[in-house]
């Protein structure tokens, strides 16, 4: 579990949690990301790697479901899938990544309370607009992936130094 990390101005106050596998390796949550939107996407990357989450960057479905029947999700991983794009259908896509057992989180316009209701139906454990991510993204995404959330004031939470 995440000890006190005191080396270093301007680092987290608590180390991510890491999670060790039936090998004895140790293994950083997944932030698995679709997006066909690159300044959302950089950003959604920025921030769990930031939390220290492993993360990837996905611009379709299929290649992101042929990674999950690769490496299928653990209970700590998270998908987090752009439901704004205009590449693929959101709602299709939410349900075929929540049917292989990963955990979605659905990012979509904070004026469509019946698109998040149509996403938290076709499977997305939290249906949310982007407006959130940009606002209070850290500690949300901490939550999900159940990573520590870094001190307002480090680098990592201000932008600074990144």
């Amino acid at each position: 579990e995440g000890g006190a990390c005191r080396e270093g101005a301007g680092r987290p106050a608590e180390a991510p949690r890491l999670w060790g596998d039936l090998d004895g390796r140790v293994t950083a949550p997944r932030l698995l990301v679709l997006a066909d939107d690159l300044i959302w996407a950089t950003h959604l990357e920025g921030q769990g790697r930031t939390l220290g989450a492993e993360v990837r960057r996905f611009t379709a479905p299929a290649p992101l479901l042929a990674a999950l029947a690769t490496h299928p999700a653990t209970p700590m991983d998270l998908v987090a899938i752009d439901a704004t794009a205009r590449a693929y259908d959101a709602e299709a896509a939410v349900r075929a990544v929540s049917a292989t057992g990963a955990r979605v989180l659905a990012l979509v316009q904070h004026d469509d309370p019946e698109g998040r209701a149509g996403l938290i139906a076709a499977g997305a454990v939290r249906a949310m607009p982007y407006r959130a991510l940009f606002e209070r993204g850290h500690a949300i995404l901490a939550g999900l992936l159940d990573l520590p959330v870094p001190p307002a004031t480090s680098p990592a939470a201000t932008g600074e130094g990144a």
